[in-house]
């Protein structure tokens, strides 16, 4: 029961990172687009690379005790593949407009500093920060609100269905292994730190409110948790053993599944960010340094 806490401890701290995104948007005078995509690319390169050379081989071993090496080769690539086919799906239902990995310019965010600033129209806005249509919208303050509040409240729902199968990767992670579990928390937090400044930005020029659009980033990323919590449980309920232990073939199905999904994030999610947002060799920068510290972990807990 020790390992399930601790697990599902670490799961928490990774989904409230998205609160510290939202602490962040507030505090900071300007958004420190460096640092957040050498941050995000150390999360990519801890996720590719816990994913291949730990947690798909994990898979790989569990499912050869129970089906023979070759065809539990067969059903390990298939999870893996069909991890990437879920987040894959849920990805498809975030429009590209809204999507929770992209981070706001310094036009977006200068109203949160400067109450004179005018608020952006986000919808129009590009990540240059140039205004397409400056005049959409600036008659009607309150369909703008509403908008935005909607642009909020839709970015925070996408957040929370994506953040279902990141908390079980975190959660699997350091229920079989604690050790593994902990960078990976880390690098699933630094990149949910962007996540809450997407989903507090637009709720606080709808509301004016800072604790409210605090709340709703808080709250996307407690997602994670309480996903870890119903796929646990629903595990237990449907193959756990009297004593409450997993199958290993079910669990070697799940791992294979965990790694397409954080390979899926690190590809199509992280690594559009840091390009878009790095200057020079920030990229490779980062991912290699998330790369190295996780190798280092392992070769820690031989």
């Amino acid at each position: 029961m020790n390992g399930v806490g601790f697990a599902f401890g670490l799961t928490v701290f990774a989904g409230m990172a998205t609160g510290i995104g939202s602490i962040i948007s507030f505090t900071a005078k300007r958004t420190n687009y460096r640092f957040l995509s050498i941050a995000t690319g150390f999360s990519a390169g801890v996720m590719l690379y816990v994913s291949f050379v730990e947690i798909f081989l994990k898979g790989a071993d569990s499912l050869t005790s129970i089906y023979g090496d070759y065809w539990g080769q067969w059903v390990n690539v298939a999870s893996f593949f069909g991890g990437m086919l879920l987040i894959g799906l849920i990805d498809n239902l975030i429009p590209a407009a809204e999507n929770p990995h992209e981070t706001h310019s310094e036009q977006e965010t200068a109203p949160l500093h400067d109450p004179a600033a005018p608020i952006p129209d986000f919808y129009n806005t590009t990540v240059t920060g140039k205004v397409n249509n400056p005049a959409s919208g600036m008659h009607d303050h309150s369909a703008r609100h509403r908008k935005l509040m909607r642009m909020g409240m839709f970015t925070a729902a996408s957040i929370a269905i994506h953040n279902f199968p990141e908390g079980l990767a975190t959660f699997l992670a350091a229920l079989h292994e604690p050790g593994l579990g902990i960078p990976i928390a880390v690098a699933i937090a630094l990149h949910n730190i962007p996540e809450g400044i997407s989903v507090s930005v637009p709720i606080f020029y709808a509301t004016g409110n800072r604790k409210r659009a605090f709340l709703y980033s808080l709250l996307s990323g407690l997602a994670e948790p309480f996903g870890a919590g119903i796929a646990y449980l629903l595990l237990r309920l449907f193959f756990g053993s009297a004593t409450g232990v997993i199958p290993a073939q079910i669990m070697g199905i799940l791992f294979g599944g965990v790694a397409g999904i954080m390979v899926y994030i690190s590809l199509d999610e992280l690594l559009p960010t840091i390009r878009a947002y790095g200057k020079g060799h920030d990229t490779i920068f980062g991912l290699v340094a998330g790369m190295f510290v996780m190798a280092l972990s392992l070769l820690l807990m031989k």
